[in-house]
């Protein structure tokens, strides 16, 4: 019997106009196939996530919507000093180690700034995503800091490996010194004409908010007052991937393509395996006070630490370039006054190579307090080193030479060691730079820790005549860390052999009291 033809037209029909209405009602265009089971094409790449766009605007940091997260939850900090402090910060499931980073490190950057200014009023501080993705998520915190002088906003933006459970700060997104130094150069160039481009250094400080555009730009940004006048709030550069593509560490270049592909849906399928911090060598930002390619133990080198109390001062930076004119490096034993004053002079000193180092908040003499005391004093300056420059000192210097068991205990409590000197120029006193000089170069040898006042006008004009001097006599000008190597806090130093705290009277014979103002 022949085919009944109209049945089957019929059924030819059917299907093709249930196959238009298929195609009418599928989603088009880059997310057609996210509703898909599958989510992974042969590479083993993550499909959905790859095809859809990273958000953000063209000078931001991108942004991750929270609720494309799996189990995202928040915290809020616990913190039990006088300050009004409320601090959140995101936690992810399967990432107790970014968890714990995050409740650490930004408990240590309220106590900073509650020791760092004696003003000190609150502390806010949110946070969003701004990658999740490849095993990488990305934190950025923003801050809002109040004090006697009102409210700035400070931003910094963390990264988190989740497979290693490491976390590195936004420095190592770069491949070392020299490639941060290089973005440097490029940030100079792009930030607005009304930020301070002499006060940019390549230092932890500044550049611990780092990230990248949806275009993967990289986007450096800056925390109000820092780089510019405090009302001209966030300041930022955007430099071009291009430009910046070589410059990047293999973590920068997988935190640029996971900030640059969107986010439909992230969960962290287990914790890591091994959870540590990321901040083992190298640090970029992070600069020694030591030149690994300066030894001073080798007979043929002589080297002499040239070291200034009380600063900065004015004439300061006259000093830092008579230094750089010979290559020659000084340890900066500051105040806390004059660092409230003048931190951009400390942070510049930092950044090219000097010791920064405590001389307590307000020049007492540390004998005559409590132990409380002693550690206030010490602990306000050593917050405004770290805040200004991301590095924390291990070397201090009791005012006028006085120290005493208290004074060793909670140096040794606080990990610094107390330095005093075998050459005193007594700067303070006579006011004279031909004076000043003749001291310096009589008394100079090798292991010599020679003791000046930068806050003198004379004094930095002697240090000109010192440091070409000591250059044309063959000596190497270096950091106390560099003369002395590793030391023990709470011990007491006074050249370059260390020696036990002594009661009495000071080096050279003077009675320890050399008139630091």
């Amino acid at each position: 019997m022949a085919p009944d033809r109209p049945l089957v037209t019929v059924v030819i029909a059917m299907v093709v106009l249930l196959g238009l209405v298929l195609l009418a009602t599928r989603p088009s265009g880059p997310m057609a196939h996210l509703d898909s089971e599958t989510t992974s094409d042969e590479s083993g790449e993550d499909a959905s996530a790859r095809e859809v766009p990273a958000t953000g605007d063209p000078d931001e940091l991108t942004v991750v919507d929270p609720d494309h997260v799996v189990g995202l939850d928040e915290a809020e900090l616990a913190y039990d000093g006088d300050l009004d402090v409320a601090v959140r910060y995101p936690v992810l499931p399967n990432a107790q180690p970014l968890t714990d980073f995050l409740d650490r490190t930004l408990a240590a950057s309220v106590d900073a700034f509650d020791a760092a200014n004696p003003g000190a009023e609150s502390y806010e501080a949110e946070w969003e995503l701004t990658a999740a993705n490849d095993d990488l998520v990305g934190v950025r915190v923003t801050s809002l800091e109040t004090d006697s002088e009102g409210t700035r906003e400070c931003h910094t933006t963390y990264w988190y490996d989740t497979a290693s459970g490491q976390t590195f700060e936004s420095t190592r997104l770069f491949g070392g010194q020299e490639e941060l130094a290089e973005v440097n150069g490029l940030v100079k160039e792009g930030v607005p004409d009304t930020a301070y481009t002499d006060t940019i250094h390549p230092v932890a400080a500044l550049y611990d908010s780092v990230g990248f555009n949806p275009d993967g730009d990289l986007v450096v940004e800056f925390d109000a007052g820092q780089v510019a006048a405090p009302d001209e709030g966030r300041v930022h550069a955007v430099v071009d991937r291009e430009e910046t593509g070589p410059l990047l560490s293999d973590l920068g270049a997988r935190v640029r393509d996971a900030s640059t592909v969107g986010v439909r849906e992230f969960a962290i399928a287990g914790p890591p395996e091994a959870a540590k911090d990321g901040q083992d060598d190298p640090k970029p930002g992070h600069l020694s006070p030591v030149d690994e390619e300066v030894d001073c133990s080798d007979p043929g080198t002589k080297c002499v630490a040239l070291t200034y109390d009380d600063g900065p001062g004015g004439g300061t930076p006259a000093l830092l370039d008579t230094l750089a004119e010979y290559d020659a490096r000084a340890t900066f034993f500051v105040t806390g006054g004059p660092v409230m004053a003048d931190p951009l002079t400390v942070r510049r000193a930092y950044a090219e190579g000097h010791e920064i180092a405590n001389h307590t908040l307000g020049h007492p003499d540390l004998t005559g307090l409590s132990e409380s005391g002693v550690r206030a004093e010490l602990a306000t300056v050593q917050a405004q080193i770290y805040r200004e420059t991301g590095y924390t000192p291990d070397l201090m210097r009791p005012p006028y030479g006085a120290t005493d068991e208290t004074v060793a205990s909670v140096t040794a409590d606080m990990g610094l060691a107390q330095i005093l000197w075998n050459i005193d120029t007594n700067d303070w006193k006579d006011r004279d730079a031909a004076v000043v000089k003749g001291r310096a170069l009589n008394g100079a040898s090798d292991g010599a820790i020679i003791l000046m006042h930068d806050i003198h006008p004379t004094s930095v004009a002697a240090s000109r005549g010192i440091i070409r001097e000591l250059d044309a006599r063959g000596y190497t000008m270096v950091t106390v860390s560099q003369l002395l190597g590793a030391t023990e806090p709470g011990e007491t130093y006074v050249d370059g052999v260390p020696a036990p705290p002594e009661d009495g009277p000071s080096p050279d014979g003077d009675d320890g009291h050399h008139g630091d103002e």
